[in-house]
């Protein structure tokens, strides 16, 4: 069986929640402030913020394993040990907060993910007690056995980011299955005023589902499809989110900008797919965004 394989059978292990449902509700509670969260899920980036974190221990540890290797220059692969071994903690804080709002299969596999990686922290850790105390030798073997383990959890990671979707947009993939032509979404007055309503476009072989809000004579239209983990937008509501009209997925509580798609509140980091409107003669005509395309 294939690496991948593997992968994919540890992500259907339903015995693992049992474990994995209390550190889960532990993290949310001990990350309960929403500007916390916010800002370790990347929501005022616009980005997953723990991909962006991550390559700062990881680029110091794959340098300092390169800098071991040459005598001289061993001191100061210690010292990107240590950046490493720093930087890890904001990193796994990060991690954290997108793992406890993903769904069964992720967190199943980002628990696997975060062992792996408490490990290789340790074991770094101890490279550099190791080096502390004059055992050189000791401190360059934990060091590279924390790499190999450092490098297992990230092609972990890589699965849990491509094969599983976590901390891509939801939204953009089903923005790609609609057509770029102008299309009717009927007239303005069946729009419901100030809460979202489900509408359909032309995809290439199915109807892409839209989220439609109607503000007065304007209409803005977003795929239905949340960019986090495709809630239903259409089931949401419209709710004022830190001083801006926002409609909410009724999932997990993201909350996107109706002037631009932004996320104003986590756990979304990427924006949300929105469309471009005008109206003929009294009816809502839209079409997919260049940009979004």
């Amino acid at each position: 069986m294939s690496l991948l394989g593997i992968l994919d059978r540890v992500a259907d292990v339903t015995a693992f929640d049992k474990a994995i449902e209390p550190v889960r509700r532990g993290v949310q509670s001990v990350l309960r402030p929403q500007a916390l969260k916010d800002l370790l899920h990347g929501t005022w980036l616009g980005h997953p913020l723990h991909p962006v974190l991550a390559q700062v221990p990881v680029g110091s540890w794959v340098s300092a394993g390169v800098l071991d290797l040459l005598p001289p220059f061993r001191p100061a692969a210690a010292t990107l040990i240590g950046v490493g071994v720093a930087s890890a903690v904001p990193t796994a804080l990060a991690g954290a907060a997108d793992w406890s709002e993903q769904a069964a299969g992720v967190r199943r596999l980002g628990a696997v993910h975060a062992v792996a990686n408490t490990a290789a922290l340790g074991l770094y850790v101890g490279s550099l007690a190791a080096r502390s105390k004059g055992r050189g030798g000791l401190g360059r073997a934990l060091a590279y056995a924390g790499l190999g383990l450092a490098g297992t959890s990230a092609a972990i990671g890589g699965h849990m980011s491509y094969t599983q979707s976590s901390g891509a947009s939801h939204a953009a993939t089903a923005a790609r299955a609609l057509t770029s032509e102008w299309f009717d979404l009927g007239p303005l007055d069946d729009f419901p005023e100030g809460r979202p309503a489900l509408r359909t476009g032309p995809g290439n072989d199915v109807a892409v589902p839209l989220a439609a809000v109607r503000r007065g004579g304007r209409v803005d239209v977003f795929i239905a499809a949340c960019s986090h983990l495709s809630g239903a937008l259409h089931e949401g509501t419209v709710q004022r989110v830190r001083g801006t009209d926002c409609v909410v997925c009724p999932l997990h509580g993201s909350a996107f900008d109706l002037d631009n798609g932004e996320p104003r509140r986590g756990p979304a980091a990427n924006g949300q797919a929105k469309l471009e409107v005008r109206m003929e003669a009294g009816r809502v005509m839209a079409r997919l965004a260049e940009h979004s395309r």
